[in-house]
């Protein structure tokens, strides 16, 4: 039996982090995106207009917290201030990557916490919902009073690569002992046994892991990770995989950030392919050949209606 799903009285907005995925996602709705005029002054000040009529509307901002992070959350808060004002029903915020993330937990004294300070001005600010993509630390989902649904990209990423990879001699490789569970997971859904690479220090960069647990001589090494960033820590599990005999080298990862020389340090690494989403925008000079783009435009949207409906958002991770 097909689930009916209503698109009435739903509004979907895009900001200027990843247009792109919004009109995919937006389509998957059924819905065109809503008209909003972004406007920045020469000071770097950021005003929005919004220029259609939202009242009484269940109102849905898509917005990656990414490169540049910090002008795309003040940019996201000014825009939920303008629909708080304006009696739309519900305000709904849709984070494919939540920035910041990597500061979850305070390890050090006099460090602050910004994964959770960005979720207290979200609600401060009027939000009723998130709905985010992989988040790098669990914990974030408890830093919000409103709920939360951290949707998983695993088993998409998974389908891709069955039907379009040779994974018959596959074994899924963590970066480092901290991702065996995302490690483990992958395998599961692959059917493919796992390898740990001994990275004893994997927050320093200078560090070169030179172990492995497990088998990876003659194997198809798939290194499964939640983010790609400078993509050192890729490379350097690509290079110890390769001088421990792997046949071919993949990563997959939901988040390109593809900071700094990432692109240049792939293109010169032993990683055949990196398959990735399209969680964050990638530019066109960043799309070589390496770069295999999946698109989680279609879960996101689904998981949109399912909340629009009050529908079960868990069906999208069985």
């Amino acid at each position: 039996m097909v689930e009916s799903m209503d698109n009435k009285n739903m509004k979907i907005f895009s900001l200027s982090s990843n247009r792109p995925l919004a009109e995919k996602i937006a389509q998957t709705c059924g819905l065109k995106l809503g008209e909003a005029t972004i406007n920045r002054f020469s000071d770097g000040e950021i005003q929005i207009k919004i220029d259609e009529s939202i009242r009484g509307d269940a109102v849905y901002i898509i917005q990656s917290l990414s490169e540049p992070i910090n002008a795309n959350i003040m940019e996201l808060f000014i825009m939920i201030d303008a629909v708080r004002r304006t009696s739309a029903k519900s305000i709904n915020v849709i984070i494919p990557y939540y920035g910041y993330a990597r500061h979850s937990a305070k390890k050090r004294e006099r460090k602050a916490i910004i994964a959770k300070l960005i979720a207290r001005v979200l609600e401060r600010a009027g939000i009723d919902r998130v709905l985010t993509l992989d988040l790098h630390a669990a914990q974030i989902q408890g830093f919000f009073n409103k709920p939360v649904d951290n949707l998983k990209a695993d088993k998409l990423m998974a389908k891709h690569m069955l039907e379009n990879y040779d994974l018959d001699n596959a074994v899924v490789v963590s970066p480092d002992h901290g991702g065996v569970g995302r490690a483990r997971g992958f395998a599961g859904l692959i059917d493919a046994p796992i390898a740990i690479i001994d990275n004893r220090d994997p927050e320093n960069d200078a560090h070169i892991p030179t172990f492995i647990i497990g088998d990876v001589k003659d194997k198809v090494a798939i290194v499964a990770d939640d983010m790609i960033d400078t993509a050192s820590r890729a490379v350097k599990a690509a290079n110890v995989l390769a001088k421990n005999g792997a046949s071919a080298v993949y990563l997959v990862t939901t988040h390109g950030i593809f900071a700094g020389d990432a692109i240049k340090r792939i293109e010169e690494s032993p990683i055949k392919k990196v398959i990735v989403s399209d969680s964050v925008y990638i530019s066109d000079e960043k799309k070589i050949d390496k770069l295999d783009i999946v698109s989680v435009a279609d879960l996101m949207g689904k998981a949109i209606l399912r909340i629009h409906n009050n529908k079960s958002v868990g069906k999208l991770f069985r």
